[in-house]
């Protein structure tokens, strides 16, 4: 079968002012084509991009093309953050899990999608690589499918393999994904890191996501048996642990036996270890992120971050105040799915204070502030000071949990605004702080 190999130039020619793009996913973002498309913007207006979370730059998201590219987030990274805060981008509030069915259903008709697919076998199959995510919806829902050529782009397996039919125009160029290198975790998050690694048993499946305090917790799993994998994304830290025997997935209902993901973000390393390996198995996000899928599996253990919490255990993950930040993701997914498997434990960790020294365990969340998390859905909080338990308790006894975790240098303060807060239940002698 012959190829429909082009120039970036010729392909990206298709694109009309009007057209609804969709963009690669994290560290498989096309760059090449991100960059050739910028070069158009004295031929086309009022162009929208949709992606999830997108590493590299982002140059459609500049002042001088206000008018010509719009981005639509699902999910706000560091790229595109100033530009939505200053109103030449916008985010999409949805659950990660149901980003294709916006696809698949044409309530966002997606004219093109840009991807980034490792080069085809001898039977003509590419693999979209890092990430499946929403991309394997977005490709099949648009009408035409431009595809960056990499010969970086490792070959995963499970549903990540496209036959190269589906593909409009495949445009060769050859450039390394986006890495990620974690410094060691501060003294604060291995200290979060071991009390998360306390609450999981073994046997458990692990859905966590990337960053110094999912690290941190990896690093001190060593001595743990048959922990499984079942995330939306997982990162270097899992690769120790493999090589340990610490990772079997021995005990899970589904899929036994492999780490099961939706996209993966890291190292060369990292890139390296996915590439043609049966062990991992790349799948998309509307299973991956299913609850109904997530709670088969054993002692389903979900750790999450948040940027803060109030004493009732609202929590918020994706604003600060009336700023957006980054985006609901699938944190809920994953609590409402561990919390409904057998044995499953949801965990919302964090560091007790910000780098500035505010406490990230409030009275209220500031105005503006989004709840992602809902009172009824957190199980555990974990912070530096400990495990606050909130599963089966009142407000009151709820707030005793959670300032008892907090910076100390807060927690009399904390202790004021709840009783303010409750004070007709002290009033009956029922509950006291000390």
């Amino acid at each position: 079968m012959k190829m429909p190999i082009v120039s970036a130039e010729e392909a990206l020619k298709v694109i009309k002012s009007g057209d609804k793009i969709y963009v690669h996913s994290v560290a498989a973002a096309p760059q090449y084509l991100i960059d050739n498309l910028v070069k158009r913007s004295d031929e086309i207006r009022h162009v929208e991009l949709y992606h999830l979370h997108t590493e590299g730059d982002a140059p459609y998201t500049r002042p001088e093309y206000e008018g010509i590219f719009h981005t639509n987030a699902f999910f706000i990274g560091k790229n595109v953050r100033k530009a939505i805060d200053e109103g030449r981008g916008s985010y999409i509030p949805v659950f990660l899990s149901e980003i294709p069915r916006l696809f698949k259903q044409k309530i966002i008709k997606l004219n093109v999608a840009l991807i980034s697919v490792s080069p085809p076998d001898k039977n003509g199959f590419c693999s979209l690589g890092t990430s499946v995510d929403a991309t394997l919806a977005a490709l099949d829902s648009a009408d035409i499918v431009i595809a960056q050529v990499n010969k970086f782009v490792p070959r995963t397996l499970g549903d990540s393999q496209i036959h190269s039919s589906k593909i409009n125009y495949l445009v060769p160029f050859d450039a390394p994904l986006h890495e990620v290198s974690w410094g060691n975790p501060t003294e604060i998050e291995q200290k979060i890191g071991s009390h998360v690694a306390s609450l999981v048993e073994d046997g458990a499946t692990l859905q966590m996501g990337i960053g110094n305090i999912p690290n941190a917790v990896l690093s001190v799993l060593g001595n743990h048996k048959d922990l499984g994998i079942h995330t939306e994304m997982f990162s270097d830290g899992v690769i120790p642990l493999v090589n340990k025997g610490v990772i079997t997935g021995k005990y899970k209902k589904k899929h036994r036996g492999k780490i099961v993901s939706t996209f993966l973000y890291g190292s060369k390393k990292l890139y390296d270890f996915v590439d043609d390996n049966p062990l991992i198995t790349m799948l998309p996000v509307d299973y991956v992120n299913d609850t109904s899928i997530i709670r088969q599996n054993p002692k389903v253990t979900a750790i999450n971050s948040a940027i803060e919490i109030d004493i009732t255990g609202q929590v918020c993950a994706d604003s600060i105040g009336y700023k957006m930040y980054s985006g609901v993701g699938g944190q809920m997914d994953f609590i409402r799915g561990a919390a409904l498997s057998e044995g499953g434990k949801a965990i919302i960790a964090l560091p007790a204070a910000t780098k500035y020294g505010e406490s990230k365990i409030a009275t209220h969340l500031k105005e503006g502030a989004g709840v992602v998390t809902t009172r009824a859905h957190v199980h555990y909080v974990v912070t530096e000071y400990g495990i606050a338990y909130l599963y089966g308790k009142n407000l009151v006894e709820r707030a005793k949990e959670l300032i008892k975790v907090a910076h100390p240098e807060h927690q009399e303060r904390l202790e004021k605004e709840a009783f303010e807060r409750f004070k007709h239940q002290y009033s009956q002698g029922i509950y006291t702080y000390k």
